[in-house]
């Protein structure tokens, strides 16, 4: 029995009705045989490892014949199903601020010899400082955000990386697009709290910031640490009389050096359910060497190193 109220249920399932017609409307070659792929994707016991396991569900009622000929010359819309995943109602933290992620998942196809454009994907072993190398197709995914404790997102894009591309630049045109979608739906107005951004430590979150500097966005990136990890301060101001070339940078910021870092702009501390007490602080303008200083851009430390740049 369902704990639902009515109007719940009602504007849900009201909700993914119009969800099914706009995906089957985005669909322009072998539709019928491909929705119901995805009905039976979406209602399979657990993960689906073979498309013919799909032809023994009852939401697929075609044969393999009609299977095999969805997947070959069946045809999808990218950019209609694009703009249709903006247009969803997107889940929102505190003060309706969209929050998104951007990673990249591989699907390791080491038993693919013959599969076009295979990279070596990046992927954790069992021990804890374990990785390995298997021969796969790396995703990049931008996702929204749940607030709370919850594992579940929006997927807004994917691409596949191929052996040329620069994952970065690939980002960046993902990122761009996402925005100004959600902008055009109207997703984000003027006076909105700007989208939050979240990457991990393989993205260069300067430049993206950078890059990304018109856009209603915040960058929050974690940052690699270790002894060798070196950071820039801001240049302090030229005193008058002082000749030469003036410096690029200031002095250096090492992550494992304390005595390197100066009085930090902000401190917080934060009592926290599972690990206590989290006190984070915080540096305006720190910066990569050899990148320029972004403005309003920040560098903290907790638990881990974050920098946060807009």
């Amino acid at each position: 029995m369902s704990l639902l109220p009515d109007a719940v249920q009602r504007e849900a399932f009201a909700q993914a009705s119009r969800f099914r017609s706009e995906f089957y409307e985005c669909l322009t070659a072998r539709r019928d045989e491909l929705f119901e792929l995805m009905d039976a994707v979406l209602c399979a016991d657990g993960a689906v490892r073979s498309p013919v396991d799909l032809t023994l569900l009852p939401e697929r009622r075609r044969g393999h014949g009609a299977m095999y000929g969805g997947l070959n010359r069946g045809r999808i819309d990218v950019d209609r199903l694009r703009t249709v995943l903006a247009g969803q109602p997107l889940p929102r933290f505190e003060g309706g601020r969209l929050v998104l992620a951007v990673d990249v998942s591989p699907w390791l196809r080491s038993d693919a010899p013959c599969s076009a454009e295979r990279l070596f994907c990046h992927v954790y072993g069992r021990a804890k400082t374990a990785s390995q190398f298997n021969p796969g197709w790396p995703y990049s995914f931008v996702a929204a955000l749940e607030p709370g404790a919850t594992s579940w997102t929006a997927i807004l894009d994917g691409v596949r990386l191929g052996p040329t591309d620069d994952a970065t630049a690939v980002t960046v045109a993902q990122l761009r697009g996402v925005v100004e979608r959600l902008i055009a739906a109207g997703q984000w107005q003027a006076g909105d709290p700007h989208i939050v951004i979240v990457s991990d430590a393989g993205y260069d979150v300067t430049r993206l910031a950078w890059v990304l500097r018109d856009l209603p966005v915040e960058l929050v990136g974690r940052v690699r640490s270790g002894p060798d990890r070196v950071m820039r301060l801001p240049k302090p101001p030229r005193q008058p009389g002082t000749n030469g070339r003036p410096p690029k940078h200031g002095p250096e910021f090492r992550f494992t050096k304390p005595q390197t870092w100066p009085e930090p702009a902000i401190t917080t501390v934060t009592d926290t359910t599972n690990y206590g007490k989290a006190q984070t602080q915080a540096w305006d303008r720190v910066h990569p060497p050899g990148s320029p200083t972004v403005p309003h851009g920040w560098t903290t430390t907790a638990n881990c190193p974050w920098s946060r740049a807009r």
